[in-house]
Order: structure tokens, then C-alpha cells, then sequence
């Protein structure tokens, strides 16, 4: 495989769950959780996906490791396409890809030892041989910062920053290409989020592994990120590297989170103009045509409410150049919006 390829591409994916059905009946409604969403990650970057609540995230991710089905579209990971290989056939790539999950509280079995944790990936996999799994264990353990002692002690007995470790360590276990983390700091202390997020950091440096960051903390996912993408009800509306998008929002929903972020300077905070959405969020099950965003979108708004917004989906197009690596899904993507400061200004 060319390390330049990239090691996950995802084209036109959708997942929709049904509602209303039953065994015999079938649903009358789906929820339309992911709707035809593309993008790529390559070999040792990091993707952060970010978005409100309800906007898809975790359903990308989880996806992506068939947990959730997807309903149409494409995954290709390391080369092979994976949407719709048995599950037997599965469980081989299941090293290339792994997952931290968003509660370190509910993710590791309480009847089990670290030890047992950390040892069951290698298990699963037959890796490596029986006799050096507990060195295998005790390498992870010190991976992660930990002390390899802890090995016998159980998930009650750790904070929950030590927990999110143990999470890591396991996901590190089978030595994947990719790591899925799903929120993998909001459920901590603000006084241990950023010690997790160095560790990622420090781990991608070290062994060169690739994240898909799904989170709503618009900071931390500038500070962790080469690129972002933005999503909103089920589709990504801007994708850029993560400076652009701080400092070149294209995407008036992108300008619209960015600007609810605090910055620390109280004088360039009380200047800084905020952009309120009006309206609340439309249901999964009931889309809006056209634009997803059109019912709050303020730019529409300003220039008049456009027919074409509500009659055509705009495609997540690249901006200016046809060159360009910041896309954007929006039909007045090249007109000029206000950016929102910086928080280095």
C-alpha cells in the first residue's frame, strides 16, 4: 500500500434508522442521522469532526466501524472497501481501526483487571505470543503513563483521567492504523482534559497514528487538528485546515460557532460581534429541501431569501480556486462574510 494514500476514505455515506415499525410492519419514518457525507484522512493526520449536538459526529464514527450500518455509500479503509464485508471478514481490519469511546466510566468492564482490559484485544487477534502478552501489557501501560503495577487493579479504583488511559492503552493494543476518538474529553475534569489531549498528541509523534477527533470544544479541536470538518444535520458543510477555518470561516454556520467561542482577552471579547441563529435546529426525520441550513442561515437572510437555497442541495465544493483544499457546501461560498478574530489577535 502507498503511504501516500490515504488511510480511511469515506464517499456518500449515509445511515438512516427506521421509526415506527416492527417486526412485521415496516418503518413509516427514518431518522436521517448521516446524510451523504464524504471526506478522507491520511497516514498520521488528524481530522477533527466537530458540530452540535445531534449533528451526526458519533454516528460518522461509529459507522465507520459498522456499529451503526451505513445505509448507502462508500468506506474504504487502507484500501479495501469494508461496507459490505461479512463480519468475519471484518474482524481482520478491526486492527486498522479502533476506538476511545466518550465515558471512560461506562467503557471498561468493572469486573475486569486492567490486566484482563488490555489483554483481551490481544486475545481476540492471537497477538502476540501467550508468554509475552504480559510484557505486551505492562508497554501499554507506560505508553499511556501509567505505571505498569496498576495492571491488577480494577476501573473503580482509578480517576477518570487514569480511566481515559486505560481506554487508550487498549485501543493502542492491536497497534491500529486509525483511532476513532469519540468526545474523548468531555466527560473529564477541565483540569485532566488537557493532559489527555497531549498524550494524543504525544502518541501520534511517537508512533505516527491517525485520529478522527469528533468534538464539540471548538478549542480543543483547533489545538489537537491538521484539518476540520464542520458538520451540521447529518452533513458536512466546510471542511479546511484547522487554521483556515479559525481564521477564514467560508461557511456562515461555521462563523456562527466560532463566534460563541470565548476569547480570553476581555477587550477584544467585548467588541467581537456574535451571530445569533434564529430558529431551532430542523428534525432528522423530517429534512429540509435544498439547503439543510437554509431555515436559520443568516447570509440567506441578508441576501434576500434566494429560491435556490430552499430548491438545490449545494455540493461541498471547493472555494475560489477549483484547486482549493477548503470546501465548502454553501451557493455563495465565494461571497465575502466577516471572519470571526482569532484568538492569537
Amino acid at each position: 500500500m502507498n503511504n501516500n494514500d490515504p488511510i480511511l476514505k469515506v464517499e456518500n455515506l449515509s445511515v438512516r434508522f427506521p421509526i415506527g415499525g416492527g417486526l412485521i410492519r415496516k418503518a413509516s419514518h427514518f431518522v436521517h442521522a448521516v446524510n451523504d457525507v464524504s471526506f478522507s484522512i491520511n497516514r498520521g493526520e488528524t481530522l477533527g469532526l466537530v458540530g452540535e449536538s445531534g449533528s451526526g459526529k458519533t454516528t460518522v464514527g461509529r459507522a465507520i466501524v459498522r456499529v451503526n450500518e451505513p445505509h448507502e455509500g462508500s468506506i474504504v479503509l487502507d484500501g479495501q472497501e469494508i461496507v459490505h464485508l461479512k463480519p468475519s471478514h471484518m474482524r481482520p481490519l478491526r486492527r486498522k481501526v479502533q476506538m476511545v469511546f466518550q465515558d471512560p466510566y461506562s467503557s471498561l468492564d468493572p469486573r475486569q483487571s486492567v490486566r484482563q482490559i488490555l489483554s483481551e484485544p490481544l486475545v481476540t487477534h492471537n497477538l502476540p505470543l501467550k508468554t509475552e502478552r504480559g510484557d505486551r501489557v505492562e508497554e501499554l501501560l507506560e505508553l499511556v503513563g501509567l505505571d505498569p503495577a496498576f495492571a491488577s487493579r480494577y476501573p473503580h479504583q482509578f480517576s477518570g483521567g487514569q480511566r481515559q488511559r486505560i481506554g487508550i492503552a487498549r485501543a493502542l493494543a492491536v497497534e491500529p492504523e486509525l483511532i476513532i476518538c469519540d468526545e474523548p474529553i468531555s466527560a473529564l475534569d477541565v483540569s485532566i482534559q488537557a493532559q489527555v489531549v497531549n498524550l494524543l498528541e504525544s502518541l501520534k509523534e511517537k508512533i505516527g497514528i491517525a485520529y478522527l477527533f469528533i468534538a464539540h470544544d471548538l478549542a480543543v479541536v483547533r489545538h489537537i487538528s491538521d484539518r476540520v470538518a464542520v458538520m451540521y444535520l447529518g452533513s458536512i458543510v466546510e471542511v479546511a485546515t484547522a487554521s483556515e477555518i479559525y481564521e477564514n470561516p467560508k461557511h456562515p454556520y461555521t462563523l456562527a460557532l466560532l463566534s460563541a467561542v470565548p476569547v480570553p482577552d476581555s477587550k477584544i471579547e467585548r467588541k467581537r460581534s456574535r451571530t445569533i441563529l434564529k430558529g431551532d435546529i430542523p428534525s432528522p426525520t423530517d429534512m429540509p429541501s435544498g439547503c439543510a441550513f437554509h431555515t436559520r442561515c443568516p447570509l440567506r437572510e441578508k441576501l434576500g431569501n434566494p429560491e435556490i437555497c430552499t430548491a438545490e442541495r449545494p455540493a461541498l465544493a471547493p472555494v475560489g480556486s477549483h484547486t482549493s483544499d477548503h470546501l465548502v457546501s454553501c451557493h455563495f461560498k465565494d461571497d465575502e462574510i466577516t471572519p470571526v478574530k482569532s484568538k492569537k489577535e
